[in-house]
């Protein structure tokens, strides 16, 4: 770890950076000094220092995801963008923004909605998530099916190689397809290939009017929410977000222990009507219909995305949670769903979940005690294998990590991610453990 000698060297290169000596958190990635850069070049200097003494360096900003990965509980350095923010360039005109990586995402959006504009991203927890660790992680939320991904709305980034040095991929405009897209490295890598400093992201224009639909199937009938399901996809219809709500969170949000279908719709008016009376029209027998309006479908949203565990709040230190990723063909998201209600049940847990009916990624919220928790996510992880696809922890307590692999067994094109790590990270300082195959 770090010593004395070297944490002063550090202060003597930036006497003018923030540096607090030991910042213990309960989730871990933690550091022995943790170091606020408020310019890149500071940053720069950290991690030129970190390659040359064979320091290691975790890497955290708004905190959000201060759970997910990470097998080391304290690493020499920890790296916080907290204090590196703020927005670079903004072109409304061409509808780009530049901003420090550092920056939350709600400030973002708060400041863009006075442009009519926005990023067309919806993470959870958007008041300390920032928009580095958002992208960083590949973060999406259930609109990701009218939104895309975090890929989708980055043009360009400015990235910290772990030798110091600073590379830039990408462009500052739209139409940008010259070479390689180096950027779809860096994104969803968990900050193990390099600390991204600044990002240039796509806009979109605030949509003319919104509203929710809300469909609670009084039965638990799959075969009947699957139908009404393909019948919307395969329509002209184009919601942004076909979600499925578990009974469980569906009583916590809507007061109803209904398997419930957020349909969000986002255009012109007469557009969102029109959808709005079809969906009526084609919905099944069994089922309510509820419709609520743009302010209503804000207080939804807004408490949909403040739901599970994150690095920032207080736990209840009764409770054991975790925050799991599911990934599976789109429809088998019902399958996810009902097994972890049967999981629930056989593990004594509460488990709010939900899944995107048009992008197949489910997310499950677990309480209980640390030995149901930890046994119904490897029940489940052999369950979801058993139909093809994965599951990634994306929040545990840092002593439940070290038993329970984040990302599950090493995929079949590990030896890739390693050769990359290898070639940009020798010295292996970054973010270490944090991804995939403990990478």
């Amino acid at each position: 770890m770090v010593e004395t000698k070297t944490a002063a060297d550090l202060k003597g290169l930036l006497p003018n950076t923030l540096i607090v000596e030991g910042n213990p958190h309960h989730l871990g990635n933690n550091g022995e000094i943790t170091v606020y850069p408020t310019l890149e070049s500071e940053i720069s200097k950290i991690l030129q220092l970190a390659n040359q003494h064979g320091l290691k360096i975790n890497v955290v900003s708004g905190g959000t995801k201060r759970g997910f990965g990470g097998e080391m509980e304290s690493a020499d350095i920890l790296l916080s963008l907290a204090n590196y923010k703020g927005i670079v360039e903004h072109t409304v005109g061409d509808m780009t923004l530049t901003v420090r990586a550092g920056t939350p995402f709600k400030e973002l959006q708060d400041y863009l909605a006075k442009y009519k504009q926005r990023i067309s991203l919806d993470p959870f927890w958007p008041e300390y998530a920032t928009i580095g660790g958002i992208i960083a992680a590949n973060d999406s939320g259930p609109k990701r099916l009218g939104y895309g991904s975090a890929r989708d709305a980055v043009i360009g980034l400015r990235t910290v190689y772990p030798d110091g040095k600073v590379i830039r991929s990408g462009g500052k405009v739209v139409k940008n397809v010259a070479g390689y897209d180096m950027n779809k490295l860096f994104i969803g890598s968990m900050g193990t290939l390099g600390v991204i400093s600044e990002l240039t992201l796509k806009l979109r224009p605030l949509p003319k009017y919104e509203s929710l639909i809300l469909i609670s199937f009084q039965e638990t009938i799959m075969e009947e929410v699957k139908s009404f399901a393909v019948t919307l996809l395969d329509s002209m219809m184009e919601p942004v977000c076909l979600e499925l709500l578990n009974p469980t969170l569906s009583k916590m949000l809507t007061g109803k222990e209904n398997y419930t279908l957020a349909i969000s719709l986002e255009d012109v008016e007469s557009s969102v009507h029109y959808q709005e009376k079809y969906i009526q029209k084609v919905q099944p027998a069994n089922s309510n219909f509820s419709l609520l309006k743009k302010q209503e479908a804000e207080d939804f949203w807004n408490r949909f995305y403040n739901i599970g565990p994150n690095g920032v709040n207080l736990v209840n230190q009764q409770q054991t949670e975790a925050t799991l990723k599911i990934g599976v063909v789109n429809l088998d998201i019902l399958t996810v769903l009902k097994e972890s209600q049967l999981a629930a049940d056989a593990f004594k847990l509460e488990i709010q979940g939900h899944g995107g009916l048009g992008h197949g990624l489910c997310q499950l919220h677990l309480k209980g005690t640390s030995e149901d928790v930890t046994a119904a996510i490897q029940h489940l992880r052999e369950f979801v294998s058993t139909i093809g696809g994965y599951v990634v922890v994306k929040h545990l307590p840092f002593h439940l990590r070290q038993k329970v692999k984040a990302w599950g067994e090493k995929p079949a094109y590990f030896l890739l991610l390693e050769g990359i790590k290898r070639t940009i990270d020798p010295n292996q300082i970054l973010n270490v453990n944090r991804y995939v195959g403990g990478i």
